[in-house]
Parts: C-alpha cells; sequence; structure tokens
C-alpha cells in the first residue's frame, strides 16, 4: 500500500534544487483555511524548533526518474500551500529590506548573506528560476486558487505573469492569507524574521507517498491530521477527471461541469457517499459494473471499485453516474417527483423512518421500470410498510438490509419474462426476510415505546389516516432549533416520581402498586398521544391536561381535536382499564394501515 514514508525537514521538502513538484488536483477541494489554522500554524513554528506538522499523502505520477517529480497531493494540501504563503510573506519581508531591484543587479544592495538567504527562497518557491515560470506548488483550481497563487507570485516578483490579477482576487484565501502573515511579521526584525524562517525550514512533515487512489483513501481512515480530509466523492471526482484529461476523451472543465450535475441533484454529502454505495450494490448484476469479489460496496471499498470503474470507461462511467443521480435525487423531499404527490408522499414516509437501504431498489426500479408508474408508486407503499414493520419487530437486523436489497434485484432480473409488483413482494416477504404478522402485533401490543421514532411515526399515520387534507397539522414541523414540535406524550406520565394524583387514579393512593403499574403499561400505545404541548402537559393531573388551554382560550391538551384523543376528551378519570383498551383499538388501526 505505502510506497515510501519518511519525516523531512521543510526545507528538504521545499529543497532548492529538489526536482519535486507538488500538484493538486485541478477540481479538489478549494483553499479552505482561515485564521483559526494560520494562527496555530504560526504559533506552532513561532514558538517550536523542529516542531511536527503533520503529515501529507501522495500519489507518485512520475513516469521518468531524471525529470521533474510530479507528487499528486491528495491530503494535506491546505498546509502544504500555506507553507509556500508563508515562504513568500518571508521573501517579500526580506525583499523590502534590502531594497532589491528586479534588473539583473536586484541583489547588487543586499548584503552577502541575505543575498543567498533571498535567493533561496526564490528557489524554494519556483522550480526553475532561470525561467521564473513553473511553481513548486500547483494550487486547485477551485475558487480561482490557481491563478490566484500565480498572480500573488507574479505581484512579488517570482514568476513572469501576463495575466492581470483577477477580480476580488483580494477578497480570497490565498490573498487573505499573504496579508495575514504579512501582519505577523510586519513589526519583527530582519533577524527575527531570519530566525523564524529558520524554524519554518527545521519544522517536519511526514511525506507518504501510495500508488493509487484507493490506497490513501485508507490512509485517511487511520490519520489523525489538523487538515481537513477529502471524502470519497472528493477522491473519485479528482480520479474522473484527471482520468478524462489524460485520455483526452474530454475537456475537463466539461467533466467537471458534468461532476457537478451530480452535487446539484445530489447536495448533502452523506447523501452522496450513499448514493455512491447504493449505485453499484444496484448494477452490480451488469457485467461492466461488478467488481470480482465484492459482493456489496461499503465505505472502504468505493475508492477500489470507482477507479476500476473510470479506468475501463471514465466517460461512460460520467455519464451513468449523472444519470442515475438525477433520479436519486427524486428520494429527496425537497425535490419535485415526477412521479406524482402519491410517490412523493411514501418518499417522505420512507424518509421519516429511516428506509434509506431500500433506495437501492427504488433505483434499480426506476432505471429499469420507470415507465410503470402504478409499480413504482406500490413499491415504495410496500417499502415504507417493509420499514416500519422492521423498526417495530428489529427483523430483519440492520446489517443484513443492504444484502436483502441486492439478493431483491438479482431476483427481479431473474424473473424478467415476468416480473411485476408481485415479484417484489413475494422476495421481500419471504418469512426469512420479513416478520410475521403475528410477531408484528405482539411487538405493537407491548412496550413500543423503546423504538421512540418508529412509536410517533406509527402514531402521526394512524392520525393523519382520520384527518381531512384541510385540517391535518403537519406532525414534521420543527422549530427554530430543528426539534420536532409535535412530540410523544405519556399520558399517565413516566418518571420516577409518580405524582399523588396519578398514584390515586391508577392504583387507589397505593405509591407501590402504581410503580408496578407505571412499569407495564406506561409505554404502550394506549397510553401515548401527540402534542405540540408537551412542556405544558407534563405531569399534571388527567383532568388538568384533558383541559388545559393556552393564552388565547384554545385548547392545547387531550380537546385539541385529534383522532388519537378521542377516547380521551370525555373521560373524567385514566386507568389501566383505559390505557388497555385503547391499547387494543390503535394497535388495530396500526396493524391494518402497515398489513402487507
Amino acid at each position: 500500500m505505502i510506497q515510501s514514508a519518511a519525516n523531512y525537514k521543510i526545507s528538504t521538502l521545499f529543497a532548492i534544487d529538489g526536482k519535486i513538484r507538488y500538484e493538486i488536483p485541478k477540481y479538489q477541494r478549494e483553499y479552505v483555511w482561515g485564521k483559526r489554522e494560520w494562527d496555530n500554524l504560526y504559533d506552532d513554528i513561532y514558538e517550536n524548533q523542529d516542531h511536527f506538522l503533520g503529515s501529507m499523502i501522495c500519489i507518485d505520477k512520475g513516469v521518468d526518474a531524471l525529470d521533474v517529480k510530479p507528487l499528486e497531493i491528495i491530503d494535506g494540501q491546505q498546509r502544504l500551500l500555506t507553507i509556500s504563503i508563508l515562504y513568500l510573506v518571508v521573501f517579500a519581508r526580506l525583499k523590502e529590506g534590502s531594497n532589491m531591484r528586479t534588473d539583473d543587479q536586484r541583489y547588487s544592495k543586499t548584503n552577502l548573506k541575505n543575498l543567498n538567504t533571498i535567493m533561496n527562497l526564490e528557489n524554494r518557491l519556483v522550480q526553475k528560476p532561470e525561467d521564473r515560470r513553473t511553481p513548486r506548488v500547483i494550487p486547485s483550481f477551485q475558487n480561482k486558487n490557481y491563478s490566484d497563487y500565480l498572480s500573488l507570485l507574479s505581484e512579488n516578483g517570482i514568476i513572469q505573469s501576463t495575466n492581470d490579477r483577477a477580480p476580488f482576487a483580494g477578497n480570497r484565501r490565498i490573498y487573505t492569507a499573504f496579508r495575514y502573515f504579512q501582519s505577523k511579521l510586519k513589526e519583527e526584525s530582519e533577524g527575527q524574521v531570519t530566525d523564524f524562517l529558520d524554524r519554518l525550514n527545521s519544522a517536519s512533515m511526514v511525506k507518504i507517498e501510495v500508488a493509487n487512489h484507493a490506497d490513501a483513501f485508507t490512509l485517511f481512515e487511520s490519520l489523525n491530521n489538523r487538515g481537513i480530509p477529502l471524502s470519497p466523492m472528493d477522491i473519485i471526482k479528482n480520479k474522473m477527471l484527471a482520468e478524462l484529461e489524460r485520455t483526452n476523451l474530454m475537456e475537463v472543465d466539461d467533466a467537471f461541469n458534468r461532476w457537478n450535475r451530480i452535487i446539484t441533484h445530489i447536495p448533502e454529502y452523506r447523501d452522496q457517499e450513499r448514493f455512491l454505495r447504493q449505485y453499484y450494490n444496484a448494477f452490480r448484476y451488469r457485467e461492466e459494473v461488478r467488481f470480482p469479489g465484492i459482493s456489496k460496496a461499503t465505505k472502504s471499498k468505493l475508492i477500489t471499485i470507482y477507479e476500476t470503474l473510470i479506468e475501463k470507461n471514465p466517460d461512460k462511467t460520467l455519464q451513468e453516474l449523472v444519470q442515475k443521480a438525477e433520479i436519486y435525487g427524486r428520494f429527496s423531499v425537497s425535490f419535485e417527483s415526477r412521479n406524482g404527490e402519491e410517490f412523493r408522499n411514501h418518499l417522505f414516509d420512507l424518509q421519516n423512518v429511516g428506509g434509506a437501504p431500500g433506495y437501492t431498489l427504488l433505483l434499480y426500479l426506476l432505471s429499469e421500470h420507470g415507465e410503470k408508474e402504478d409499480l413504482i408508486v406500490k413499491a415504495s407503499e410496500l417499502l415504507v410498510k417493509y420499514f416500519i414493520r422492521r423498526n417495530i419487530t428489529d427483523f430483519p437486523g440492520t446489517r443484513d438490509l443492504d444484502k436483502i436489497f441486492i439478493d431483491a434485484i438479482d431476483f427481479c432480473e431473474s424473473q424478467k419474462e415476468s416480473f411485476s409488483m408481485q415479484t417484489i413482494k413475494d422476495f421481500l416477504t419471504d418469512r426469512k426476510r420479513f416478520a410475521p404478522d403475528e410477531r408484528f402485533r405482539e411487538m405493537l401490543a407491548g412496550d413500543i415505546y423503546d423504538n421512540p421514532e418508529a412509536t410517533r411515526f406509527i402514531l402521526t399515520k394512524i392520525e393523519e389516516s382520520r384527518f381531512t387534507r384541510e385540517n391535518k397539522p403537519n406532525f414534521w414541523e420543527r422549530d427554530n432549533n430543528n426539534n420536532l414540535v409535535w412530540t410523544i406524550e405519556h399520558i399517565f406520565p413516566k418518571g420516577e416520581n409518580i405524582p399523588d394524583s396519578w398514584v390515586k387514579s391508577v392504583a387507589g393512593g397505593d405509591k407501590e402498586n402504581a410503580k408496578l403499574l407505571q412499569d407495564q403499561w406506561v409505554h404502550r400505545l394506549g397510553n401515548l398521544t401527540l402534542t405540540g404541548y408537551n412542556q405544558y402537559l407534563s405531569t399534571y393531573s388527567f383532568e388538568k391536561k384533558r383541559d388545559r388551554k393556552d393564552t388565547r382560550g384554545n385548547y392545547i391538551g387531550y380537546k385539541n381535536g385529534l383522532f388519537l384523543n378521542s377516547d380521551l376528551r370525555d373521560k373524567e378519570n385514566w386507568t389501566i382499564e383505559d390505557i388497555e383498551q385503547r391499547t387494543e383499538k390503535l394497535v388495530n388501526l396500526a396493524f391494518e394501515l402497515f398489513r402487507v
């Protein structure tokens, strides 16, 4: 995996006669370091001799041992670019103090020691000082990092450039970093500046060279750098763009724009990584996608899988990912669904029951059978029921879900001649993969609150099944802190200290018996409801909870008009018998709602 790894002084990594060039992939993440990181780096160097600055991971792209050795920087680019900016700041500061000119006699007024220092700095920043054109560090193109860095080098006389400074360059990070370090060294004497330079040169980094991107990502998982590590999505993008550029199959700008369509459809990083896994899992039955020996994509295997796909056919792989990302983007409820409101509602429910593993099957169905709208709607509804039953019964196990949906796709492919909705249903509801009705009903009738998210979902679906469009509350509304407004309310309160009113209500004043009854019944479905005002109901007596109003006189207790509270609003008291009867009623309703 690791071709070489050694701790090098910064002066060696930026050797004045070194052949190494550090290339940050064109479309890798932009330079994002800010004041906190700059402060830390500056203080670490200033206060410590021989300070260790961390590690960088790179891939040797060279082919000729006698030529320049280009290293593709996979991790550590933020630190490396900052160090080069520091060198430039020191160069500018010493040059300013020595009244250097820019012609051939530019060092004539400089003492020999400073002349040597300044020339060495120039040689550290460029590989070929004689033509003053080749920076040792090549930044990414993101957010104009590359052009800003070249402008900065040009303005300080390190390279010759015919390009003017890009608009707003002074407001971007590279120029801001330069000004920040300038301000730190501004009041220092020339001797203090050279002392800081000595400390910078004596600091060190571990340079790790690996053979490929897969090895690089494996190292990310184990190294704890101060930097901001790349995601699998970043690595795969860099590999894709580099391969397309290398093979001349597509202009890199065009490829980057196409890649960004994936990001447009799937903007969240967590969803992007899941998409990459589920794309492989959904289409691994195809020979051109399947990777020998990898039956299921996992995070640790993503880079290996996609490196191979990209090397085999980069433009086809990019085209496929863009097309499938457009489909996958529909799974987010923030996108309008092409398959109608019913499908959109099922997707919303699937999201709320933690049904993301089922996206693998939906991606396959929408890709291969997208014209069958009725099948798509019914399949999404089946998945909602499948996951709520799985969450309540805890069967099948979470670790088995990916394989179940991969196998479901294989089964669908094997039944192409007779494929229908029944094909999907028969496979998923097989007893090896699906809890039987008796088990589901048994768990509904027990301490269901052990799974509060699933319990809340069931209560909302029971309530929604009895409401019209006009008067249905939004049970998924969130407050300013992103907390759900509607929460589960325990009618007979939970908690150690049972109020006297409830001891009397459920146990005739016997505190010991009340505690036993609480342990047995408090988390049953019949003792639960929904409220948007949980903090105002708390452990009050049943009567106070029932009749509670807000400051405007609106009922916020059990007379608030919810169907779930229809058994409560006319009750004078709340007993264990009431909990038992209401549990049976709600279990029957839930069972019918999620019957398959």
